[in-house]
């Protein structure tokens, strides 16, 4: 268990089938402490294992919709704007922090997910290798495997539905 609390409903009902509320998330992230919009973006992506990040043209808009409806206040430190919460908007907080959208990632799912990252990486350091110090046929024969791997993976990915 993260130290988020136990996540609620599994996502393996297929890519695009989740709708976050960006709002929410922004006031349940908050209720924990200021912030401004990168770090917010940043957070939520971190939260759910990078399965989420909400881009900076779904946030700042709800970020600047939170100011004009006075649930928020905004302070410029360190060159960024960073947004706490007002009185009001610490009831709205409140609420959905109860239900925040990065629950709704169970935590198996969240450090699969970090763990094929790790295997991406792994694969991305020994890529560069091949294509920096290998050779012709080193680089044609790595293509093949990439190649059959993306088969592979893109099978898998259409075997579950």
């Amino acid at each position: 268990m993260s130290s988020h609390g136990q996540r609620g409903r599994s996502p393996d009902s297929g890519r695009g089938s989740r709708r976050h509320d960006v709002r929410a998330a922004l006031l349940a992230l908050l209720a924990e402490r200021p912030m401004h919009g990168y770090e917010m973006i940043q957070e939520l992506a971190g939260r759910t294992g990078g399965i989420w990040r909400p881009s900076p043209g779904s946030v700042y808009p709800i970020l600047h919709l939170l100011l004009e409806q006075g649930l928020t206040i905004a302070e410029h430190a360190g060159g960024r704007k960073v947004f706490t919460l007002t009185a009001t908007g610490r009831a709205a907080a409140a609420q959905a922090a109860a239900q925040s959208p990065w629950q709704s990632y169970p935590d198996t799912t969240v450090a699969q997910v970090r763990e094929v990252q790790s295997a991406v990486a792994g694969l991305l350091t020994v890529l560069h290798q091949v294509g920096a110090t290998g050779t012709a046929e080193q680089r044609s024969r790595a293509l093949e495997v990439l190649a059959e791997t993306a088969s592979r993976l893109h099978g898998i990915l259409t075997a579950r539905q």
